[in-house]
C-alpha cells in the first residue's frame, strides 16, 4: 500500500510542473468554469494512458524514431500555436458573469487537451524515458499484474492534480475581476504560444539539422 501511495505521489509530481496542459486548464477554467478545465485534463489523460500502454506493450521504439518525433513536434507546434492565439484573441470576451458553454464546447475542451498531450514531445520523452525506466526496474521485482496496479497509481495522481487545477481555475473565475481574468487568459495564451514555438524549433532541428 505504501508503494502504491508512492506511485500516486509520483503521478502528482509529474503533473505539477507548469506546461501547456496546465496553462490550457487555467485558461479554459477561467473562461468556461470547472467542467471545461476538467475536460482538458481528461483529454490529456487519455493521451497519456495511450502512451503508457504503448510503453507497456513494447511498441515505444516506434515513438522514439526521429522522424516520428519530428512529426509529433510539428503537430504540437501547430496545435499549441492555434490554441494560444485563440486564447489571446478571445480574452476580451471573458466576463465573470458569462455562462458556461454547452456540450459541444466541452468536447472541444476535451479534444484540445487530448491533442496537446498527444503531440507534446515532452510527454513522449517522459513516457519513453521515466515511465519506461520505472517499468523496466519494477518488472525485475514485481509480477505484471502489480505493474498495472502501480501504473494505475500514477494515473490516479494525474487525475487528482487535474481535478485540483480545474477547481483552482474555477475559484479564480468566481473571485477575480474581469480585468484580471482577461490578463490571466492572455498570459496563458502567450505561454501556449511559447511552448508551441519551442516544439516548432525542435521539429525544425530534427528535420533539417
Amino acid at each position: 500500500m505504501n508503494l502504491f501511495i508512492g506511485y500516486i505521489f509520483l503521478g502528482l509530481s509529474l503533473s505539477a510542473p507548469i506546461g501547456p496542459i496546465n496553462a490550457a486548464q487555467l485558461d479554459k477554467g477561467i473562461r468556461g468554469g470547472f467542467w471545461h478545465a476538467w475536460a482538458v485534463g481528461l483529454g490529456a489523460l487519455l493521451a497519456d494512458v495511450g502512451y503508457m500502454l504503448a510503453v507497456y506493450f513494447g511498441v515505444s521504439h516506434m515513438l522514439d524514431a526521429p522522424y516520428i518525433r519530428a512529426f509529433l513536434s510539428l503537430f504540437g507546434f501547430m496545435v499549441l500555436l492555434y490554441t494560444g492565439i485563440e486564447s489571446i484573441k478571445d480574452a476580451g470576451k471573458i466576463s465573470s458573469q458569462s455562462l458556461r458553454g454547452g456540450e459541444s464546447l466541452l468536447f472541444k475542451s476535451f479534444l484540445s487537451g487530448f491533442l496537446m498531450s498527444l503531440f507534446n514531445p515532452l510527454s513522449i520523452l517522459f513516457w519513453l524515458g521515466i515511465y519506461g525506466s520505472i517499468l523496466a526496474d519494477a518488472a525485475n521485482t514485481f509480477p505484471m499484474h502489480q505493474l498495472l496496479i502501480y501504473s494505475g497509481g500514477i494515473v490516479i495522481g494525474i487525475i487528482i492534480w487535474d481535478f485540483s487545477m480545474a477547481a483552482a481555475a474555477s475559484v479564480f473565475r468566481n473571485l477575480l475581476t474581469d480585468k484580471v481574468l482577461k490578463g490571466i487568459s492572455i498570459l496563458s495564451g502567450l505561454s501556449l504560444i511559447g511552448f508551441g514555438l519551442y516544439f516548432g524549433v525542435q521539429a525544425f532541428r530534427m528535420l533539417f539539422l
